[in-house]
């Protein structure tokens, strides 16, 4: 995003309308896309005409947002010793049968539906029952009625699992469970016939681009989901291994994901103005982004801004 507006400025090119380069936070994990909610739903509110999200390696494009919940489910009980109070419900042990029940989740392949339970924790020795206990679940899908369904397996799991291990010990002292939500992420999708896809296909092209656009969790999923005009792009070079250990990047070719942002956010501000010959140069905006960081506590930066009044030299789509 910073190579786009240093050869914006350095080429001294003028477009028609807006374009806000901002960089937000919270994009990635229990950032929940705070920095976008922010920027659509209070910073540049009502203000936003389309949105392109730069996100990733590789020059893919991503239409289709998916939507996810997020849980932290704490399991508490009484606790004791592990000698001395056994027979006592055990936190953790509910919170295994939880996560037993949970890999056994039958989930459709079209739409892609997913779960994962990413993060423990609990107790307080090895020979200690744990007065408490927490799990991190997700769960992913684009289609909204999918997601719902497996929403409500999965709380029917905790619940089932948290009744499974008070039966099981008959001794004074229940396990009791809280699931709070700590992401909600909306789903949501821009047409293959709208403007902003065609246009991000089309300057795609360009440089070797053979794909078709797909599905992702990524800062788009928040304007998709009112229908405001989103896109995401990969950022260029090649990558694998994404949050594993071995995650790894080769900056080979990755010049390419930045020409391909600049010739799109050019050539997407020239076909909006002409799709819309009676709105004026100075309320058409749109915005690129680029996420900065997971846990930051800031969002929706702008860091430049151009409005400007001169052809656009991109002129492929005419």
């Amino acid at each position: 995003m910073l190579g786009v507006i240093q050869a914006l400025n350095d080429a001294k090119v003028e477009t028609r309308g807006t374009i806000t380069f901002v960089a937000d936070t919270g994009e990635e994990g229990l950032g929940d896309l705070r920095g976008t909610k922010n920027l659509f739903q209070d910073s540049l509110k009502g203000q936003i005409d389309a949105f392109i999200s730069i996100d990733g390696w590789g020059l893919g494009i991503t239409n289709i947002g998916v939507g996810s919940y997020r849980y932290r489910a704490t399991f508490k009980g009484p606790g004791g010793h592990s000698f001395g109070a056994f027979g006592m419900a055990n936190p953790i042990h509910a919170m295994g049968r939880a996560i037993a029940k949970i890999s056994e989740f039958e989930v459709t392949a079209d739409p892609k539906t997913t779960f994962n339970a990413g993060r423990v924790g609990g107790g307080t020795s090895v020979n200690a029952i744990p007065f408490d206990a927490w799990m991190e679940v997700d769960m992913r899908s684009s289609d909204k009625a999918s997601l719902e369904a497996l929403d409500k397996k999965y709380q029917a799991a905790v619940q089932g699992a948290v009744d499974e291990e008070n039966r099981r010990w008959k001794k004074t002292g229940q396990v009791t469970v809280a699931n709070e939500i700590v992401g909600l992420r909306p789903a949501g999708s821009t047409p293959l016939d709208s403007l902003i896809v065609k246009t991000a296909v089309e300057a795609s092209v360009i440089f070797g681009y053979q794909g078709k656009p797909g599905e992702g969790s990524t800062d788009s999923s928040v304007p998709m989901n009112p229908g405001i005009p989103a896109v995401t792009i990969g950022g260029g070079g090649r990558g694998s291994g994404s949050h594993a250990l071995d995650e790894a990047f080769d900056w080979t070719d990755s010049y390419l994901g930045t020409q391909r942002a600049l010739v799109l956010a050019v050539a997407m501000v020239q076909q909006a103005y002409r799709s819309r010959p009676k709105i004026s140069a100075t309320s058409l905006r749109i915005v690129v982004s680029g996420f900065v960081g997971a846990k930051s506590s800031s969002c929706g930066v702008v860091l430049s801004r151009r409005t400007l009044r001169a052809p656009s030299m991109v002129n492929f789509l005419s």
